[in-house]
């Protein structure tokens, strides 16, 4: 789900399984371009290009968002926009999630059998910031009943009418307290609280979540 500030979003998210993954793995991407608004919009709509074309190619993770970064690079040139991602892959069978994270905030893995969570961190420059940037793949086995978060920091860094940030133990509240509910009503009620937090102010930045739940 993601909300606009705007009329436009630089915020974007997708699901991505190709035919030629034959249902064995998918593909989820979450990126966010500094500031907002028609320019962030754009540049977010062509990035969605690039990535779209580049998968249908053969090639690892890293590749593929280091090709994106190039075009990107080449692209906006003198603009002063960048583009930070979370792309991931989850091996159905094996269940097992792949992850290159660039200049994003790292996604979260909760479990709830034991009420913890792990960060799904990495490193790697945001896309549009030099060219020849490399990127680090990393992977993690991942088990029934977990829940994975790939959000941006407009949800985290929502603020209430005293100034105060909404956080990450919030957002951690509630699927803990949610854990067992399908992924849609955990997403409806992480959305439900922020909008009661930060009532009566509208959103200043684009809030764009995405919960993944292992069968």
């Amino acid at each position: 789900k993601s909300i606009w500030c705007d009329e436009t979003s630089g915020d974007y998210y997708d699901f991505i399984q190709p035919a030629e993954w034959k249902q064995k793995k998918i593909g989820i991407v979450v990126a966010d371009v500094i500031g907002h608004g028609i320019s962030s919009a754009l540049l977010m709509t062509t990035a969605r290009a690039f990535f779209r074309e580049r998968i249908l190619n053969p090639g690892s993770s890293t590749a593929l968002v280091a090709d994106v970064n190039q075009r990107i690079v080449r692209d906006i040139e003198d603009l002063n926009l960048f583009i930070t991602l979370f792309y991931s892959e989850i091996d159905i069978k094996e269940k097992i999630i792949r992850w290159v994270k660039a200049g994003h905030e790292p996604a979260i893995l909760y479990t709830p059998q034991t009420d913890s969570y792990e960060l799904l961190a990495g490193e790697g420059l945001p896309l549009g910031v030099m060219e020849d940037a490399a990127y680090k793949e990393s992977q993690k086995q991942i088990s029934s009943g977990q829940i994975i978060l790939i959000g941006t920091d407009g949800i985290k860094e929502a603020v209430d009418t005293h100034g105060e940030m909404f956080g990450k133990e919030r957002l951690l509240n509630i699927i803990r307290d949610y854990a067992a509910q399908p992924a849609r009503e955990i997403l409806d009620k992480v959305f439900d609280a922020l909008n009661e937090f930060r009532h009566p102010l509208e959103p200043d930045d684009d809030e764009t979540l995405v919960i993944i739940k292992v069968l």
